[in-house]
């Protein structure tokens, strides 16, 4: 009989998708994971990505306090695989607050975690493996990134609308936009939570929380697709997206 501890053995991987933020740049209506692309919730594309790993056998959905009991039916009107666990818990006031709920929800034998933005509905499967890799490769903390297509400049921030001098100018080739799911050793994940107390709204980015540990964060390649939908204009282009992938892969 194998010893279920053998260091040799791929350790489980869980996804914590916290999902209980309103998304105010989109605009009044229904919490931003619940919009709709393609007639369907973007928390469902999210925890479809996370799935369509077959690292993933965990989804964790951080939900809104109040609508915990609406998320958990509206994963279970939704095909999801078969293969793929699905828990549904209550979130706090703050992301750092949901993902570390998150974190408590997940059972023994979970060595690795990624942690995704619901507003990323169409990150690619290559892109989540990517991350799982290189956390079993031995990486505390991965993130998936893009270099930028802009210069970027650092400035004295000013009145809104008012001009703001310029502090100086990042060398553009050093520099990489962060995009989810970030992956992590859960050992590391779950210390950087209880090392860095909630203050005011929270920190945004976990592997952020990892590094102010002192221990290192490595990326990997990201993907153009997997965006973030903060925009009404961003609903636009993953329509798009999802147009596309059903012309050319019968998504």
């Amino acid at each position: 009989m194998p010893d279920e501890s053998d260091e040799s053995r791929p350790r489980r991987t869980a996804a914590v998708i916290p999902a209980a933020g309103r998304g105010v740049r989109l605009g009044p209506g229904a919490p931003k994971a619940l919009r709709t692309l393609n007639g369907t919730p973007m928390l469902i594309h999210a925890v479809r990505a996370m799935a369509a790993s077959r690292a993933v056998s965990l989804v964790v959905v951080v939900a809104p306090p109040e609508g915990a009991g609406e998320v958990k039916n509206l994963l279970d009107a939704h095909a999801l695989p078969e293969r793929t666990d699905y828990l549904v818990v209550p979130g706090g006031d703050t992301r750092q607050e949901s993902v570390r709920a998150g974190l408590g929800a997940l059972p023994e034998g979970i060595g690795i975690v990624l942690v995704h933005d619901a507003a990323r509905p169409l990150v690619p499967v290559d892109t989540v493996d990517a991350v799982v890799e290189a956390v079993r490769g031995g990486a505390p903390a991965v993130v998936p990134a893009l270099p930028l297509a802009d210069t970027v400049k650092e400035v004295e921030p000013g009145a809104k609308g008012e001009p703001e001098p310029v502090l100086a100018t990042p060398e553009r080739s050093r520099l990489r936009a962060v995009q989810t799911p970030q992956g992590f050793d859960r050992a590391t994940l779950v210390r950087a939570h209880e090392a860095v107390e909630v203050s005011g709204e929270g920190a945004t980015d976990d592997a952020g929380m990892v590094e102010r540990l002192g221990a290192p964060v490595v990326v990997v390649p990201g993907h153009e697709e997997a965006f973030k939908v903060t925009r009404p204009l961003d609903l636009v282009l993953a329509e798009a997206v999802l147009a596309r992938r059903r012309a050319t892969d019968g998504f």
